[in-house]
């Protein structure tokens, strides 16, 4: 039969909440009943159950996130950085994917408020109104990880993703190309799709060049496939460029899948710029050049920042990160003439 911590507060004579404060807090139990707790949990090899120890200290040191496409590369290696921040902390992570789906994102809130996880990190996504409202309906803590609100007062943190591709197009106008396409997430997205579009079209202009996106912006949804069909419709409409910049990692993959089965050399014909730099981007041949977010670094801020809140800290309210450019072999200067 296993043990409870009835069994444990029996044999050591003190209350179950005497054994809960040994178990996490134990510099405030006396000396000597501190002792008598530690030796019956030894002599009955007593292991508390997580969900127990909550149901007594209000906490259950997990914490609940939620992503768009638990598929994508992206995710997995902020995850790693949660991961890492968690166990370092003494916390646990319970993941959800919510597959852009309200129902979904509503179910797994339910899911989470069952498991009693002490705060949410919600990923990626706008906040609308409607997701607001059910994450607030939670009462938990909640921190935004690779995206932001303006109109909530949400703690979050992210890099500047105008910014980053405004420095991405610069780098390319800096290597002589002054043909630039662009695959682009939905202008829709208000986190990513729209303010590298922005970043975009702002560095053509401060270049002074003339900027037709109608015909050299292709979108999609930051999938190879979604890349691979974009490159293929600018291949048609824009063969003159000679780069593109591609606003996610597999994005860029799948506009080098078309190139390489066009027969169009990248560097020499076409430059190509990747965003991210997940894992992916050193598998490519070219091994891909690319604006680079910390993206561990992300998903351990995001954790490090709730659990901060949950200690009752006050924190910056929007974390900004810096991005990188990470050169490598799939971007050359374009020399005019060669």
């Amino acid at each position: 039969m296993k043990t409870t911590i009835k069994d444990v507060a029996k044999l050591a004579n003190v209350s179950i909440s005497t054994i809960s404060r040994v178990m996490n807090t134990p510099e405030i139990v006396a000396p000597d009943k501190r002792q008598r707790v530690l030796e019956a949990i030894e002599q009955l090899r007593y292991h508390p159950n997580a969900l127990a120890r909550g149901l007594i200290f209000k906490k259950t040191k997990t914490v609940g996130v939620l992503v768009p496409d638990v598929s994508n590369v992206y995710y997995a290696e902020a995850f790693r950085g949660m991961e890492d921040a968690a166990s370092e902390m003494g916390h646990n992570i319970m993941l959800c994917n919510t597959d852009k789906s309200k129902k979904r994102l509503g179910d797994a809130l339910h899911v989470m408020a069952e498991k009693r996880v002490d705060g949410l990190i919600f990923m990626s996504e706008p906040v609308s109104a409607e997701d607001y409202e059910l994450l607030r309906g939670t009462g938990l803590p909640l921190v935004l990880a690779a995206t932001h609100s303006l109109e909530y007062e949400l703690p979050s943190i992210k890099v500047n993703d105008e910014r980053a591709a405004y420095d991405g197009a610069m780098y390319l106008i800096g290597q002589g190309h002054r043909r630039i396409a662009m695959i682009s997430g939905w202008p829709a997205d208000a986190i990513a799709g729209l303010p590298r579009l922005q970043g975009f079209i702002r560095a053509a202009r401060d270049a002074g060049l003339e900027l037709d996106v109608q015909r050299c912006v292709e979108y999609g949804d930051y999938r190879f496939e979604h890349g691979y069909e974009a490159m293929k419709r600018l291949h048609r409409s824009y063969p003159e460029l000679t780069a593109v910049f591609a606003m996610s990692d597999e994005m860029a993959l799948g506009a080098l899948s078309y190139l390489h089965e066009a027969g169009v050399q990248v560097p020499r014909e076409v430059s190509v710029l990747g965003f991210d730099n997940t894992r992916m981007a050193t598998m490519a041949i070219p091994k891909l050049t690319t604006v680079g977010q910390p993206i561990a670094r992300i998903g351990y801020g995001a954790v490090d920042k709730l659990l901060k809140l949950l200690d009752g800290k006050k924190g910056e309210l929007r974390t900004e990160l810096a991005h990188e450019l990470v050169v490598r072999d799939s971007v050359a200067r374009y020399i005019p003439g060669q």
